[in-house]
């Protein structure tokens, strides 16, 4: 894990790589769980028998589980300390290039793209890309907007 001791060294490492998460397997019950959560308890996702015979073979993770699970991942792939605040502001671009089947390994690494002084802080612009072990394609490609404030 990449570590900042504050905003302005975080600041500083624009253009840079920031980390790679550790590995995090998708079970079918964080599929479920996900599902229950937004009502999407469409077949490919929660339905193991009718997804055996759909065009994966097995189950799929939902594209905004996928997203959701930025966060967690991002934490272990970088820290910024000596903040009052951080908090999540968006994402500008988001793309799912192929499938997280049920039980698959996913990790994310990260690029700081920009620094932008706001009102209530500094905006900044992070690459996540999220690959699946043993794929040559990402599973998720997505540009996430946080915004943090520093110490006083």
């Amino acid at each position: 894990m990449r570590t900042f001791d504050n905003l302005a060294a975080f600041t500083a490492a624009v253009g840079e790589d920031l980390g790679t998460s550790d590995w995090h397997t998708v079970t079918q019950e964080q599929i479920d769980l996900f599902a229950d959560a937004t009502g999407d308890h469409q077949w490919i996702h929660v339905d193991p028998e009718k997804a055996a015979k759909g065009p994966f073979g097995t189950t799929i993770a939902h594209g905004y589980l996928t997203l959701s699970l930025l966060p967690n991942l991002l934490g272990q792939a970088y820290e910024v300390n000596n903040l009052a605040m951080g908090m999540n502001y968006g994402a500008n671009k988001v793309r799912f290039p192929s499938p997280v089947p049920v039980d698959s390994k996913i990790r994310v690494s990260a690029k700081l793209l920009e620094a932008k002084p706001i009102a209530i802080g500094t905006q900044f612009v992070v690459q996540a890309t999220v690959e699946r072990e043993g794929s040559e394609k990402p599973v998720c490609i997505a540009e996430v907007v946080y915004v943090l404030a520093g110490q006083e």
